[in-house]
């Protein structure tokens, strides 16, 4: 198996989340922190080929985003700046690049089987709700009983976001059997400053891995490695971030034949697996 650089994007802006959905898009929410300014970007996973570009909404800062479903974007916006509580979904089509609908009364929790479960504070708990995903219209109250809620949120705890999506995990030696594996990172570890733990995915004859490792001026430099697990050479490699002084966790992942690496912050590089 082989790695190859497809394509990279950026717009020199800090990226904030890195969402691929269930049709092979990708979208990119970028912040610029300054300027108090949030910009979405999808593109083709495959290509790189741009679908829309700097999305702003009316909110051009406290929006964010809840789910993607069937290409729609399921946007929102914030109780108070700087409060974590979300009010209000805006639904935004992909394809059509429009806004469908925008209701400011529910609160999203999940979308399941087509519809979108919400819910309205009340001044003692909560009223659930569920409305249709293309419409926005109301399909069901669902009263206060959280139970049947919880149990269908179990059902899903899978998130469309991520469905499909490999996401690395911290080396312990002692929960790896597979001798090769384990001397592979633990000679990593030991030949090596590390700081923090070594991210990695096992995908059949590869070992991907991200580290930190500390450099001669005490920063730190993150690195991500593709090693052949039967003979121990590295197949790619790509510095992350050259000098960082934080460890930064979830710098890739996998979705399907494609790796996505972050690298400074700003820069999404996508590699196909072959």
């Amino acid at each position: 198996m082989k790695i190859k650089k497809e394509y990279t994007f950026t717009n020199n802006r800090q990226i904030w989340r890195i969402i691929p959905t269930q049709t092979d898009k990708l979208i990119i929410e970028e912040r610029d922190t300054e300027r108090r300014e949030v910009f979405f970007n999808c593109i083709k996973i495959d290509s790189g080929k741009k679908i829309f570009k700097n999305l702003q909404l009316d909110e051009k800062y406290w929006i964010g985003i809840e789910a993607v479903y069937n290409d729609v974007i399921f946007f929102h916006e914030f109780l108070k700046p700087d409060m974590p509580g979300h009010k209000g979904i805006i639904s935004f089509d992909i394809n059509s690049q429009k806004i469908l609908w925008r209701n400011d009364d529910y609160i999203f929790l999940f979308v399941y089987d087509d519809k979108i479960f919400c819910y309205q504070l009340k001044f003692e708990g909560r009223n659930f709700y569920t409305l249709n995903f293309k419409t926005g219209e109301l399909i069901d109250e669902m009263g206060e009983d959280a139970d049947p809620i919880n149990e269908l949120r179990e059902k899903n705890i899978s998130d469309s976001m991520t469905e499909g999506c490999l996401f690395p995990e911290p080396f312990i030696s002692s929960s790896v059997e597979d001798d090769r594996i384990k001397n592979l990172l633990r000679n990593y570890k030991e030949e090596r400053v590390i700081i923090g733990n070594i991210e990695y995915i096992c995908l059949k004859n590869l070992i991907l891995f991200n580290f930190h490792e500390v450099a001669e001026n005490g920063m730190l430099r993150n690195f991500f490695k593709a090693i052949d697990i039967d003979s121990g050479n590295i197949i790619f490699e790509e510095v992350l971030n050259a000098e960082t002084k934080a460890f930064v966790p979830d710098s890739f992942f996998l979705k399907g034949n494609f790796v996505f690496l972050l690298k400074n912050k700003v820069k999404v590089v996508v590699c196909s697996l072959g």
